[in-house]
């Protein structure tokens, strides 16, 4: 029976599942990405990766929790294609390989695949993005599985796993692959997946803007890095930015690698996609962070898939959060009279 006080259940069956998922997605990486592939552009080892993920984690939920939706990236619809087969054989092999109770079974691969299809908005459900920061995972740079449980608009759990990530972030080159995880009032942890100790994190304690350590997205697709500049010279900020791909931005914050996180929007319109932020908001909170969107607003989980009533990122260590929240309004101010400011909002 489910543990709704504690979510012991919830947290063991999270953190196993997204191990076994970031296993999987190491493998692909290291068996299917060359030089090559990546000289044509080739994507299909992390479109074989995202859906050997998905259905990894999916299939766990769907054992522990028969009754809770997932809301997921990705459809089975394409696997079931006639000319996908070459694709769908790739990633039975991985599941396989993942769950070797299942070889030689195609339909309850699929069928967990198609579970995360399912509305959110109010109510239970989990939320899933198999594998954050799709250029990162070509690039072997760093890239998540991210797993959270959301209630009635509350993320009440997530789980992070970053296969590339350094365990030790003093010592880049060493050993790499960290699991991050976290349940509402409990704290934030973090253990090597190479290792069985954890230890609980905590966000940095700075308190000054020119101290800070920015983080922001690598990819200038994602956010604006020319807005992100000129609220760093508000702040007074001296060091360079630290560009990172995924969610792992979200777990080098509550570990004290950075102390701000900035996602600016870079078109008007653009509503966020729950996936990729309610893990990394649980584990940032939980670590003494706070999150909003860029007005200051909380996030509200409660609008389906998206997070449509809100724009924009800010994470922090709760201490700057105000003098960011100054200085992005005031980047936005300077925007005005533009037809689109940079902050991808209309300003006229």
């Amino acid at each position: 029976m489910t543990n709704t006080a504690t979510y012991d259940t919830e947290r063991t069956t999270a953190v196993a599942a997204v191990e076994r998922a970031a296993r999987l997605c190491r493998r692909v990486r290291e068996s299917l990405v060359s030089d090559e592939t990546l000289s044509k552009t080739d994507r299909s080892p992390v479109t074989i990766a995202d859906f050997g993920s998905q259905a990894v984690v999916n299939l766990a939920l769907a054992a522990a929790f028969p009754a809770d939706g997932i809301v997921a990236e990705e459809e089975s619809g394409v696997l079931r294609k006639a000319d996908n087969a070459a694709l769908r054989e790739k990633v039975m092999q991985c599941v396989w390989e993942a769950r070797p109770d299942l070889a030689g079974r195609e339909e309850p691969v699929l069928t967990a695949i198609a579970r995360g299809n399912a509305p959110g908005g109010r109510g239970r459900f989990w939320t899933l993005d198999p594998i954050d920061g799709t250029k990162g995972f070509l690039r072997n740079d760093q890239y998540a599985v991210a797993l959270a449980l959301i209630e009635d608009g509350e993320i009440v759990l997530g789980v992070m796993g970053c296969p590339n990530l350094p365990v030790d972030p003093a010592c880049p080159d060493g050993a790499a692959g960290c699991l991050f995880y976290a349940v509402r009032g409990q704290g934030a942890y973090v253990r090597a997946m190479d290792a069985s100790g954890e230890a609980s994190i905590r966000v940095t304690d700075t308190a000054d803007p020119a101290d800070a350590v920015l983080c922001e997205s690598f990819e200038s697709a994602h956010t604006a890095h020319d807005a992100s500049a000129d609220v760093a010279r508000r702040l007074g900020i001296r060091r360079d930015p630290v560009r990172m791909d995924s969610q792992c931005k979200y777990a080098a914050l509550a570990r004290g690698q950075g102390s701000v996180y900035l996602r600016l929007p870079t078109r008007p319109g653009y509503q966020e996609k729950i996936w990729d932020h309610a893990a990394g908001v649980a584990v940032i909170r939980a670590a003494g962070g706070r999150v909003t969107d860029t007005s200051g607003r909380e996030l509200d989980f409660t609008r389906g898939r998206t997070l449509q009533g809100n724009e924009g990122i800010i994470a922090t260590n709760g201490a700057l959060h105000a003098p960011v929240l100054d200085a992005v309004a005031a980047v936005r101010e300077q925007d005005k009279g533009m037809h689109h400011g940079r902050l991808g909002k209309a300003t006229r």
